[in-house]
C-alpha cells in the first residue's frame, strides 16, 4: 500500500530581492546571475523563523485537500535552516494545527521532500492506522548564507511546500544514492561555547564546490530518471514531467539535452525562487498542480539532489 496526493500547497514570503538588489551588497550583477544560475529574483524572511513559513505552507495543502487538521495521523517536515535543533518543524506544524499526532523531521537538505514520502510510504506499508499524512519542507536558507560571498548568496532563497498524502496506490516508485562526505557542500553548526573543545571550525554558513555539484547534479537527474524508467517499464514519452529541485537552470538545461527531451518537460521555476532546497520541489509541484497543465492519471518523476552528496527520484500517478 501506497498513497496519492490529495492536496498541495506553498507559501513564500512577500519581501522580493531581485538581482539588481544583490548587486548593491557584492559584485555581481543581473547578467552573471541569470547566466549562471538562471535566478533572477528571490523571496526572503524579513521576520518569520522556518517554522512559521512551514506552517503556513501546511495549512495551504489542508485547504487545497479539503480535509480537516484532525485527520491528519502523521506530521513529517525536513529543513536544514530550522531556527532550533529542537522542537522541530514538524513539532511546530502540529502545535500550530492543534492536533494530536506523531511529528518528526529528517535532514537531508535538498532531497528531504523526496525522502519525507518514501517515509510516509513506509509508515502507511507498516501502520495500518495511518490513513493520511501531512509533509512539509520548509527552509529559511537566507539564515545560513553568507551574504558577502556572490558564489552563493545569488543562488539560494527562503520557502515551503507542503502535501497531504491519503492511502491509495499512486507512489510506484523510489530510489536514492547517497555519497557521504562534507567536501563539496556542507553547513556547519556554531561549534559552541564548550571550555573543552578545540577543533576548529568552518563558518557556519554555507559551504559549496560549484562545479563539483554542477557535474554531480547532471549525472544524478540524468541516472536516476533513466533507472525509473528502465525497472518500470516506461519510456520518457510516458511522464507528463519531470518535477526536478530547483538548483540552476543550466543543470536543469544540460539534463534535458542528455535525456533529449525539451526544456519545456522539465518544470522550472527557479527564475522566481531560487533554491530552497527542502522546500523546492514541494513548491515547484504546487505551482504545476495548480497550473491545470496535470490531470489525474499523469506520470510524473520528481527528482532532486544535494548535500549528502545524496540524490533521489520517485514516479508517482497523478
Amino acid at each position: 500500500m501506497s498513497f496519492r496526493i490529495i492536496g498541495t500547497g506553498m507559501y513564500v514570503p512577500p519581501k522580493v530581492v531581485t538581482n539588481d538588489d544583490l548587486a548593491a551588497i557584492v559584485e555581481t550583477n543581473d547578467e552573471w546571475i541569470s547566466h549562471r544560475v538562471g535566478v533572477k529574483r528571490r523571496h526572503v524572511s524579513q521576520n518569520e523563523f522556518t517554522s512559521e513559513m512551514g506552517c503556513k505552507a501546511a495549512l495551504n495543502a489542508l485547504n487545497d485537500s479539503g480535509v480537516p487538521a484532525e485527520s491528519i495521523d502523521m506530521i513529517l517536515s525536513a529543513t536544514v535552516s530550522g531556527e532550533t535543533s529542537s522542537p522541530s518543524v514538524a513539532c511546530m506544524v502540529q502545535n500550530f494545527l492543534g492536533i494530536s499526532c506523531p511529528a518528526l523531521e529528517i535532514s537531508t537538505a535538498c532531497t528531504g521532500f523526496l525522502f519525507l514520502l518514501e517515509t510516509a510510504a513506509a509508515y502507511f506499508s507498516l501502520r495500518k492506522d495511518i490513513n493520511r499524512i501531512l509533509v512539509v519542507g520548509a527552509e529559511r536558507m537566507s539564515g545560513v548564507i553568507d551574504w558577502s560571498d556572490r558564489s552563493t548568496c545569488v543562488i539560494f532563497g527562503d520557502g515551503s511546500g507542503a502535501a497531504v498524502l491519503e492511502r491509495g496506490d499512486n507512489y510506484l516508485d523510489f530510489l536514492c544514492n547517497i555519497h557521504g562526505g562534507d567536501t563539496v557542500i556542507k553547513i556547519p553548526h556554531a561549534v559552541g561555547k564548550s571550555p573543552f573543545f578545540t577543533k576548529e571550525q568552518d563558518t557556519p554558513f554555507i559551504h559549496m564546490q560549484g562545479q563539483e555539484t554542477f557535474k554531480y547534479a547532471v549525472n544524478a537527474i540524468v541516472k536516476d530518471i533513466k533507472a525509473l524508467l528502465e525497472r518500470n517499464s516506461l519510456t520518457i514519452e510516458d511522464i507528463a514531467y519531470i518535477v526536478p529541485h530547483q538548483a540552476n537552470q543550466r543543470i536543469l538545461d544540460f539534463a534535458c539535452q542528455r535525456l533529449g527531451i525539451s526544456t519545456a518537460k522539465m518544470y522550472s521555476n527557479i527564475a522566481e525562487y531560487g533554491n530552497t532546497s527542502s522546500a523546492s520541489v514541494p513548491i515547484a509541484l504546487d505551482e504545476l498542480a495548480k497550473s491545470g497543465n496535470i490531470k489525474r492519471g499523469d506520470k510524473l518523476i520528481l527528482v532532486a539532489f544535494g548535500g549528502g552528496l545524496s540524490d533521489a527520484a520517485c514516479l508517482i500517478e497523478w
